[in-house]
C-alpha cells in the first residue's frame, strides 16, 4: 500500500513539473516571437510621420528606398517615369546616388538622360535627381523631369539665333549697298541700281520686324477677348486683294468659290493675316500662268459645326519630310527661294498659332510637282459663340486638342471642293 502511494506521489509530482516547464516554454517563445529581427527591420521598415503625406503632394517623382535599396514607397510619377520596376530602382547611377548618400550623409544631385520606356525613338528623357537621407535608415530620391523644359530652351535659343541671321543680312546688305552709293556718286545709272537694291532689303526688314510683332501678338493676346462674327467670304477678298499685284506680275489667276455667306467667330485682324499668309505663300511659290483657289465650306462637328477654308495651288509642291516642319519659325523648304521672294519663314507658323488660339487647326495635303493644299478649319460663329459665353476657356484648350475635329490624313489627297475653285469663275488680278 505504502508503495503505491509512493508511486503516485511520484507520479503527480513529474506531472507539476512538466506543466510548469511548458508554460515557461510557452512564455519563452511568446517573447521571442515578439523581439523585433534583423530581417523584420529590412521588410517592414515605416516612414517617418508626415512623410507620406509631403511625398503624396510633390510635384517631383518621388522613391523612398530602405538600407536593402528595396522601395518603401514611389509615387506613381516615379512608375510612369520607368524608375521603378519589380520593387526595385532601375536606373543605376540613382541607385549609386543613393547608397554614397546612405553611407556619408551628404546629399547629392546630378541630371541623367534616359532613354524613353516603351519607345522605339531614340529620344532621352532628360530628368534632374537629387538624393537626400531620410532619418538613421532610408534615403529619398526626388526626380524632375527637365524635357519639356529643355526643349522650351532650345526653341528659345533657335529663335533667337534665326532671328539674328535675318536681320544681319538686309543690315548688313543695306550697310554695303549704302557705301556702294557714296562711292558711285559721280554715275547716275549705279546709283539708282545700288537704291534699287536698298529699296528691296529695306522692304525685307521692314516684313521681317511686321511678322515678328504678329507672331508675338497671336501667341499672348487672348483673341476671343475682342472677338466678332467675321464672314469668310469678306476674309477671302481681302486676302485676293493683298496677293493681286503679285499674282497679276506672274499671270496668275485666283478664283474663289465654295458656300456663300459663311462665318467664324474671331479676331478679324488675326484671322485675316493667316488667310492671307497662305494666298500669298501661294502666289509666291506657283509657277507662272498657273491659278490659285480658295474654296469655303461648312463641315459637320459633334462640337459644333466647323468652317474649311482650303487655299490650293499648282506649284512645285512640298516633300514628306519637309511637311513635319513647315510650321515651325524660320523654316524654309527652299531658303534660296524664299529669299527670291521675299519670305520670312514665320508666315507658317502665324497662320498655326492663329488656328490654335481660335480653336482650330491648319493642315496640309502636298505632292512635290502637283501643287499644294492647305486647309484652314475654325468654328462657325454661332457654335463657337455660344460655346464660349457657356463655357469660358473651352476654346484654349480646343487650340491645345482637336481631336474631336473631322480630318483628312496628312497623306490623302483633298477632296474636290478645293479644286472646283481652280475651274470656278476667275477673280483676275
Amino acid at each position: 500500500m505504502d508503495v503505491n502511494a509512493a508511486v503516485a506521489a511520484a507520479a503527480a509530482i513529474a506531472g507539476v513539473l512538466t506543466g510548469v516547464i511548458a508554460m515557461l516554454a510557452f512564455r519563452w517563445s511568446e517573447r521571442d516571437l515578439k523581439r523585433p529581427t534583423r530581417t523584420s527591420l529590412h521588410t517592414d521598415p515605416v516612414l517617418p510621420p508626415g512623410v507620406d503625406t509631403v511625398l503624396s503632394v510633390l510635384r517631383s517623382s518621388a522613391v523612398v528606398l530602405d538600407e536593402g535599396d528595396a522601395v518603401v514607397k514611389a509615387s506613381s510619377a516615379a512608375y510612369a517615369l520607368g524608375l521603378v520596376r519589380g520593387g526595385k530602382l532601375s536606373v543605376e547611377p540613382m541607385l549609386q546616388m543613393a547608397r554614397d548618400t546612405r553611407r556619408d550623409g551628404e546629399i547629392r544631385q546630378v541630371e541623367l538622360d534616359l532613354p524613353r520606356r516603351g519607345t522605339g525613338r531614340g529620344e532621352a528623357l532628360a530628368v534632374s535627381a537629387r538624393v537626400a537621407p531620410l532619418g538613421s535608415r532610408l534615403v529619398l530620391l526626388l526626380v524632375e523631369d527637365l524635357t519639356e523644359a529643355r526643349r522650351i530652351e532650345a526653341v528659345r535659343r533657335d529663335f533667337v539665333a534665326n532671328v539674328s541671321h535675318e536681320l544681319k543680312t538686309p543690315v548688313g546688305a543695306l550697310s554695303l549697298l549704302s557705301e556702294a552709293v557714296m562711292d558711285a556718286s559721280d554715275d547716275p545709272e549705279a546709283v539708282e541700281r545700288f537704291a534699287g537694291r536698298m529699296q528691296i532689303e529695306a522692304t525685307r526688314l521692314t516684313s521681317l520686324v511686321q511678322e515678328l510683332i504678329d507672331l508675338s501678338r497671336v501667341q499672348n493676346d487672348d483673341p476671343l477677348e475682342d472677338a466678332e462674327p467675321v464672314r469668310v467670304d469678306e476674309l477671302v477678298a481681302e486676302a485676293m486683294d493683298r496677293c493681286r499685284h503679285a499674282a497679276g506680275t506672274k499671270q496668275i489667276n485666283m478664283a474663289a468659290g465654295g458656300t456663300a455667306d459663311l462665318s467664324i467667330w474671331g479676331h478679324r485682324g488675326q484671322l485675316a493675316a493667316a488667310l492671307g499668309n497662305l494666298v500669298e505663300n501661294a502666289v509666291n511659290y506657283s509657277p507662272a500662268r498657273t491659278r490659285v483657289g480658295i474654296a469655303a465650306r461648312r463641315v459637320n462637328s459633334p462640337g459644333g459645326d466647323l468652317i474649311e477654308i482650303a487655299v490650293t495651288d499648282q506649284g512645285i509642291g512640298i516633300s514628306d519630310k519637309d511637311k513635319e516642319r513647315i510650321f515651325e519659325r524660320f523654316y524654309r523648304v527652299d531658303p534660296a527661294r524664299s529669299r527670291a521672294t521675299g519670305g520670312t519663314g514665320l508666315g507658317l507658323a502665324i497662320v498655326k498659332h492663329v488656328a490654335a488660339s481660335h480653336g482650330g487647326e491648319v493642315t496640309v495635303w502636298s505632292s512635290e510637282g502637283q501643287g499644294s493644299t492647305f486647309t484652314l478649319r475654325l468654328p462657325e460663329a454661332g457654335a463657337a459663340r455660344d460655346r464660349a459665353q457657356q463655357h469660358p476657356g473651352l476654346d484654349d484648350e480646343a487650340g491645345q486638342s482637336t481631336g474631336s475635329n473631322p480630318r483628312r490624313s496628312p497623306d490623302s489627297p483633298p477632296d474636290s471642293t478645293a479644286y472646283e475653285t481652280l475651274s470656278a469663275p476667275e477673280v483676275l488680278p
